[in-house]
C-alpha cells in the first residue's frame, strides 16, 4: 500500500480546491491536452487567470506543459489527480 506524502498531497489537494482548476483539470482531461488560448475561451476567464491557475496546477505536479511553436498545451499527469476527478463525477 502507497504512503501518503502528505506536503505532496496537501499541495494537490489545495491547488484542486478552486472550481476553476477543477474545470481546467476536468476539461484537460476530457480533451487529453489543451493550450491556454482554447482554456480562456472555454471557461469565458482573462488569458492572465487562466495563467495564474495553470500556475499553481503545474507547481502541485497537476500538470504539465509542451511547446508546439508559440502555443503551450497543457495536460494532465497525475493519474491519482484523474481519479480524484472520475470520483468526482458519481
Amino acid at each position: 500500500m502507497a504512503h501518503i506524502d502528505y506536503e505532496k498531497d496537501g499541495e494537490i489537494l489545495k491547488a484542486l480546491g478552486h472550481p476553476i482548476r477543477l474545470k481546467i483539470v476536468e476539461g484537460l482531461m476530457n480533451g487529453n491536452e489543451c493550450n491556454v488560448d482554447k482554456i480562456v475561451r472555454g471557461l469565458s476567464i482573462p488569458q492572465s487567470t487562466t495563467s495564474q491557475h495553470l500556475k499553481v496546477l503545474k507547481a502541485a505536479g497537476v500538470i504539465i506543459f509542451r511547446k508546439e511553436g508559440v502555443k503551450t498545451c497543457y495536460r494532465v499527469i497525475d493519474e491519482r489527480v484523474m481519479k480524484i476527478i472520475e470520483l468526482l463525477k458519481q
